[in-house]
């Protein structure tokens, strides 16, 4: 009886510490502050099409931390392979800071000699002794010298992105909707739609340093197969267009490559580069994603689908906080130009302001906004999605419309303007020089001398 219920009070206490003990082991497990619901589940892709593989699980993990957890003021000092090495979070100091950059730099710079003075230590043989030792060398599973050598170059930092993907959840409500629309017309995975989180944070008038630009950053090499792009219009600053234009790239993508893994790599990486590695490790994600090292392959091409995956996990969890208010759905009434037409007059024919108009087609460019050029014809055009805008434009009249473009008005250049000055300048000076050499070469006129006057005397009679 006695053994009965010393048996019935140790399963009560395993059913009541249970909970508590499984809490407090998630909690060591893991590390560098990163919140529990944010550790990669047993299920943590998206959908079926967007597997997580066990290689990637720690690029995950880190991305998701660069977007829900650490801030623009901090920098993350970790290892380019192994992203659960982060040897340390630096604080920075605000970019609209006096003298900002200098001293991110240097503070970089100081965290990183250090991170290297003590991996050249290990690597030399010594022993952690301070706090900051052990914890560099418990990031390590094997422990010889090599390891901590090839560690020594393989360092980079990370800013932080809290802020500026919350900024981009928040403005993706406006573009949610359209985009969600055009992947469904292209029997696309609505997935796709969470790519401009990675690409812009949503923002519309993004430019990289590549020169790709947009919601869905395209370069023009690669915005011109679908979208028209020179100098009156350019499409990649239009939502629909781009978005559309990114839906075929991607679908045709995944065609070649047959994996949204290795589809989404290529948007980032190039689809020649991707069919490469596909032939070479015979089209393994995890294969390429571990062992690939070609040419351009470096660590924004092996991290790409890991961000995706990361953007979408941490915008869905932002998404679902009431607190969170996004913008509302961007809704606008269409129509495309059969002919040119003129910006200035369209605006006063729907009755709409130059800025509200400017607004709606940012593909319009500088030239055609001011009324310069016409924009041209096949282009559309969006504007307020108000009853009286779509009555106008079913009563939209032929006059509006050109047949031909405006003539180019090319005012004189400044360098033709000082080369006809110069011209004027050479000529007078020639001109000159002639007028005097001329009276240079002129007789002198001799000055007649005047006759002597005689001297008459009277005679004397």
């Amino acid at each position: 009886m006695l053994l009965a219920v010393r048996k019935l009070i140790f399963a009560l206490f395993v059913l009541v510490a249970a909970p508590a003990f499984a809490q407090v082991e998630t909690q060591g497990y893991f590390n560098n502050n990163l919140p529990i619901q944010q550790a990669i589940p047993q299920n943590p892709s998206p959908s079926f099409e967007f597997p997580v593989y066990p290689v990637m699980f720690p690029n995950v993990r880190f991305w998701e931390k660069v977007y829900g957890t650490y801030t623009e003021n901090q920098g993350v000092l970790h290892d380019k392979n192994d992203l659960d090495r982060i040897y340390r979070v630096i604080n920075l100091l605000p970019k609209d800071t006096l003298g900002a950059g200098k001293i991110n730099e240097k503070l970089v710079e100081m965290a990183q000699f250090r991170c290297q003075a003590i991996l050249k230590k290990f690597a030399a043989g010594g022993i952690p002794q301070t706090s900051d030792e052990i914890q560099i060398y418990a990031l390590f599973k094997q422990k010889n010298p090599a390891v901590f050598l090839a560690a020594v170059d393989n360092m980079r930092v990370q800013t932080g992105l809290k802020s500026r993907f919350r900024d981009g959840v928040i403005r993706s409500g406006a573009y949610l909707p359209a985009i969600r629309r055009i992947l469904r017309m292209n029997n696309l995975p609505l997935e796709l739609a969470y790519l401009p989180h990675v690409e812009s944070s949503f923002n519309p008038v993004a430019r990289s340093k590549a020169g790709a630009v947009g919601l869905w950053q395209f370069t023009s090499y690669t915005g011109k197969e679908f979208m028209k792009i020179n100098e009156l219009v350019d499409e990649r600053y239009d939502l629909y267009a781009a978005s559309n234009a990114a839906a075929l790239f991607l679908k045709e993508n995944y065609r070649q490559l047959g994996s949204w893994p290795l589809a989404l790599t290529a948007y980032n990486h190039g689809r020649g580069g991707m069919m490469r590695a596909k032939r070479e490790w015979g089209g393994s994600y995890s294969l390429i994603f571990a062992n690939h090292t070609g040419k351009n392959f470096g660590f924004a091409s092996r991290n790409f689908y890991s961000e995706f995956v990361a953007a979408f996990r941490v915008a869905q969890r932002i998404e679902n906080d009431p607190t969170v208010i996004r913008e509302r759905p961007l809704i606008s009434a269409s129509v495309q130009l059969k002919d040119y037409a003129s910006a200035p007059e369209l605006c006063q024919y729907f009755g709409v302001s130059e800025e509200e108009f400017r607004r709606l087609n940012p593909a319009l460019l500088k030239p055609v906004l001011e009324g310069k050029k016409y924009i041209p014809r096949d282009v559309v055009i969006h504007l307020p999605a108000t009853h009286f805008i779509r009555e106008r434009i079913r009563a939209m009249p032929a006059s509006l419309l050109y047949n031909n473009q405006l003539p180019d008005i090319l005012p004189p250049k400044p360098q033709l303007r000082r080369i006809a000055a110069r011209t004027r300048s050479v000529h007078t000076l020639r001109q000159k020089f002639k007028a005097d050499r001329h009276l240079s070469k002129k007789k002198p006129v001799r000055s007649r001398k005047a006759k002597p006057v005689r001297k008459t005397t009277k005679r004397r009679r």
